[in-house]
């Protein structure tokens, strides 16, 4: 799910290979990796994990995979600014839809344009296909799930301090979930924008390897980063709480703590 920018230059003339800038369109016209397309996935925030809420999600998923290109011989390299929540939300979504060739580039552009790798700025068109992959409902979490489980699973908040502790409000309420710890998804990567080594990220999530795990944030982009993480680490039992607080956080009726 990591490739390093090194290997990603070996292989950009491969014809299997679609790259995907997740910045904005501003900042992929100024300059992105050769081939590459731009989705800002910034766009599809999506806070509604009712049974109807998934299966629209679901569709609309499956819609923007299409426009990319994506079936099942394509390897599929999702891209940031740094190795960021942007990308990582891209390789969750193919994750989720059991696509599991498809990796983030570590340290994202920012390391690629500090190695003199190069830069084009000529806009690329998708090649659009008829996107269908197989839902992997392991990966992810609804507010149901959450509140039925309680007890049971390990929540990380991948948010600020200032958000969890409910000094910072982003909803109707306050706060975090409860039992949820806090582990700011900004601890996972370097100051040069390159994700931290196992050693480091290791001390950093001290948590039994059997646990099952959920990890939420705003709008579950950040999640998406912290999910990665943990599968890095060897983590199998985690999902993304898809909704996140901007679905939690709105249900006044869903326990909240502060």
């Amino acid at each position: 799910m990591f490739i390093q920018s090194n290997d990603l230059l070996q292989i950009l003339k491969d014809e299997n290979l679609i790259i995907v800038d997740t910045r904005s369109f501003k900042e992929y016209s100024e300059g992105h990796i050769p081939n590459s397309v731009n989705l800002d996935l910034f766009a599809f925030h999506w806070i509604d994990t009712t049974k109807e809420g998934i299966e629209n999600f679901n569709k609309q998923t499956q819609t923007l995979l299409s426009f990319l290109g994506i079936t099942p011989e394509k390897k599929i390299v999702f891209y940031d600014n740094v190795s960021g929540m942007l990308a990582a939300r891209g390789v969750w979504m193919l994750l989720y839809f059991s696509h599991d060739d498809v990796s983030i580039l570590d340290g994202g552009i920012q390391k690629w344009k500090k190695e003199n790798y190069p830069i084009e700025i000529k806009l690329n068109g998708f090649k659009p296909s008829k996107f269908s992959g197989k839902i992997n409902h392991n990966v992810i979490a609804g507010f149901e799930y959450i509140k039925e489980n309680l007890d049971s699973v390990r929540i990380i908040d991948a948010r600020s301090q200032g958000e969890y502790t409910g000094t910072i409000i982003r909803a109707a309420q306050g706060g975090h979930i409860p039992n949820a710890i806090n582990i700011d998804w900004t601890n996972n990567i370097n100051e040069d924008g390159t994700f931290k080594n196992n050693d480091e990220l290791s001390k950093l999530y001290n948590i039994p390897k059997n646990s099952e795990i959920i990890t939420y944030c705003q709008g579950a982009y950040r999640a998406a980063n912290t999910f990665l993480i943990l599968k890095k680490l060897g983590f199998e039992n985690v999902r993304v709480y898809l909704g996140s607080w901007g679905e939690w956080g709105n249900k006044l009726e869903l326990p909240v703590e502060k």
